[in-house]
């Protein structure tokens, strides 16, 4: 069981009458607004769990999560209040030169309504704004366009392209249901592996109608109708002010040592990586 009404207030959202398209959007639309893609708690030496009651809770209390915790608490509630979701395996492709696939590193969410499947993933930082129809073609949303198609890597499922300006290249689903329970073994590797995106680099994300903000370490990127900016966050106040202002993240319970721990690693981190590439 889940929160319902904790998670409706912490999206802003009232509850829906009825489950139809027009409440689908509107819920998407504040969940990528309002509860942030991140992986801070990782970096903190506390990852936590994936069970969609834990995750909820946590939005209730001013954090987010990534795939696992967005897309998995999403279904949740989608299905509480009506909504026919599916669950599917899925795999995100950083670059074009990685391979494409389901390899399990990513949570994706279909939902049935009205005789038409949705696409519906707030876990993909910087992507969708609100779920596509999944049909073949293109989808502009604010300065970006996708493309959806059938996908090679998995026969029978589909692949998301994201637009050139977006921080990844596409993600792949395959066709058949899963359970979120099937995902814990993925979760503990990305969230401890040295190798694992999430245990290298501290990543926050947050999309809006008219473009996405995503801090990756110290660096603050903004990708909007503009183009594309960024910032190198110099000092601890100022990064702590973004994950509060920009990312509406509440840390009232990381004490002061934390704190500084936390920002002195993404700090050496983000020297290292500078004089690496001089």
């Amino acid at each position: 069981m889940i929160d319902v009404d904790g998670y409706l207030a912490a999206l802003g959202v009232d509850r829906p009458a009825a489950p139809t398209a027009e409440a689908l959007r509107a819920l998407h639309r504040a969940q990528v607004e309002r509860i942030a893609y991140e992986n801070l708690d990782i970096h903190l030496g506390r990852p936590p769990g994936i069970g969609a009651g834990e995750s909820v809770a946590r939005f209730v209390r001013g954090r987010g999560g990534y795939c696992f915790h967005l897309n998995g608490a999403l279904a949740a509630l989608l299905t509480a209040l009506g909504y026919d979701v599916t669950l599917h395996r899925a795999g995100v492709q950083r670059a074009p030169e990685d391979p494409a696939g389901a390899h399990g590193d990513h949570l994706a969410l279909t939902v049935r309504l009205d005789g038409e499947r949705w696409l519906v993933d707030t876990g993909l930082a910087g992507a969708l704004h609100e779920p596509l129809p999944l049909r073949e073609g293109s989808h502009s949303e604010g300065p970006f366009t996708y493309a959806l198609a059938p996908s090679v890597a998995e026969p029978g499922g589909w692949r998301f392209t994201h637009d050139p300006l977006g921080p990844f290249t596409a993600m792949d689903f395959a066709p058949d249901p899963v359970e979120l329970s099937s995902f814990a073994a993925k979760h503990v590797q990305l969230s401890t592996s040295p190798e694992s995106p999430f245990v290298r680099v501290v990543t926050v994300g947050r999309r809006d109608a008219k473009g996405m903000d995503l801090l990756r370490g110290c660096v603050l990127h903004r990708i909007d109708a503009g183009g594309a900016d960024e910032r190198t966050i110099d000092t601890a106040d100022d990064w702590y002010d973004v994950l509060a202002g920009v990312f509406r993240l509440d840390l009232t319970d990381v004490d002061a040592s934390a704190r500084a721990a936390l920002w002195h690693r993404v700090r050496t981190a983000h020297q290292e990586w500078e004089a690496a590439n001089q």
